[in-house]
């Protein structure tokens, strides 16, 4: 009995003169072109299935390179298929491609996704960490190991050698968060400031700076006292746009009192604005915080204001995410369950908030050992 004829773009089989069979098919390949892919079988049934695992990744647009893949090539067809949005969020993919454009391109480009080796991925990471640093490095193999990951899903390569070399250490930065008494100063400083009411925020309930920014009127009921995040205002290179939550999952915070007023002020302040621009007044997004016109702040500029006041108040210098540890540790300090925290904070894994965002301040660390005091002091009293 003849066998059926297979549709077009489905390949086709034969027999060689050897006795083996043969199948060729066009198979798509990681630089998006098409070409054409042989497979073998002593039978034909054997060749057959070998035919149709083919056409079914074609089919379904997973790439089946007739040689190994270079790395110049694999790295933007996953940047391309596994990290664009919105798989992945922009300022990932900003990052990302950052990556694979200064770094792993120009040092294993070259290599195709089968030759590379461990003794390869070595010498990249020191090569990072000569041009730019360990963290950076650090970063790189992360993304080379996201990278192979999908690659070996797609069945192009058996391993990810990436994950048999261990990351570069990296120093832990200091953190020193401003204490209760100078997050007071801090906030004293700010409060003929014209983001007086973003900063109550960031020190009272550690919100992030894109989250401050992000914040829109509806999001807001004073008379409850609650306030909802929903989203966050992002700056990736010429765009500024909103974006969801770091997790993409939303928060209903209580205010505490100390917020209700500046916001009532900032609500106040910014209806004037609005008359006084007129028809130049722009505010779309219907946000908290915005220009004079009604645009949205840019991100730096935030954070250039908080570090002018603080600078001003004659306070240590640090980062406005710095008041997110703040906030963090000065919640612990209060008594307030780790669990609560993390939901304050936004934290998908309790880890996260124990381990990253809360800073023990020397008034703690003291307090603590003099429990010991008291405890040994009893004891070496008693007689023997």
């Amino acid at each position: 009995m003849a066998r059926k004829r297979n549709p077009n773009g489905a390949g086709s089989i034969w027999q060689r003169k050897d006795g083996r069979y043969e199948a060729r098919v066009y198979v798509p390949q990681p630089d998006g072109t098409r070409k054409r892919k042989t497979v073998y079988g002593s039978t034909w049934e054997e060749c057959d299935t070998k035919r149709q695992e083919l056409v079914r990744r074609d089919r379904q647009g997973i790439p089946t390179p007739t040689r190994s893949a270079k790395l110049s090539e694999w790295f933007p067809y996953w940047l391309e298929q596994y990290v664009k949005p919105p798989e992945r969020k922009k300022t990932t993919y900003a990052k990302y491609e950052t990556h694979v454009r200064l770094y792993l391109i120009p040092q294993i480009g070259a290599k195709r996704l089968e030759s590379l080796g461990v003794a390869d991925v070595r010498r990249l990471l020191a090569a990072v960490k000569r041009q730019a640093s360990a963290a950076t490095a650090k970063e790189s193999h992360r993304v080379l190991r996201s990278a192979l990951s999908a690659a070996c899903r797609e069945e192009l390569i058996s391993r990810n050698v990436a994950q048999l070399v261990p990351a570069p250490h990296v120093q832990p930065r200091e953190l020193n968060p401003w204490t209760l008494d100078e997050t007071v100063s801090f906030l004293e400083a700010a409060r003929m400031d014209p983001l007086y009411a973003a900063f109550v925020l960031a020190a009272s309930l550690g919100l992030r700076r894109g989250e401050i920014l992000g914040l829109r009127w509806g999001d807001v009921d004073l008379d409850r006292r609650t306030l909802s995040v929903r989203s966050q205002l992002q700056r990736v290179q010429k765009e500024l746009y909103a974006d969801t939550t770091k997790n993409r999952r939303s928060r209903v915070i209580p205010l505490p009192l100390m917020c209700i007023a500046p916001l009532r002020w900032q609500r106040l302040r910014q209806k004037a604005q609005r008359v006084a621009a007129g028809t130049d007044w722009l505010n779309d997004g219907d946000y908290v915080f915005t220009t004079r016109t009604g645009r949205p702040i840019e991100p730096r500029n935030l954070s250039r204001s908080f570090e002018r006041i603080g600078q001003s108040a004659g306070l240590p210098r640090i980062r406005l995410h710095d008041a997110r540890h703040g906030c963090a540790s000065l919640l612990f300090a209060a008594g307030v369950q780790p669990r609560v925290v993390m939901e304050i904070l936004g934290h998908s894994q309790i880890a996260v908030t124990m381990n990253v965002y809360t800073h023990v301040s020397e008034d703690s660390r003291r307090e603590a050992v003099g429990h010991m005091d008291r405890l040994l002091r009893r004891r070496r009293g008693r007689p023997e």
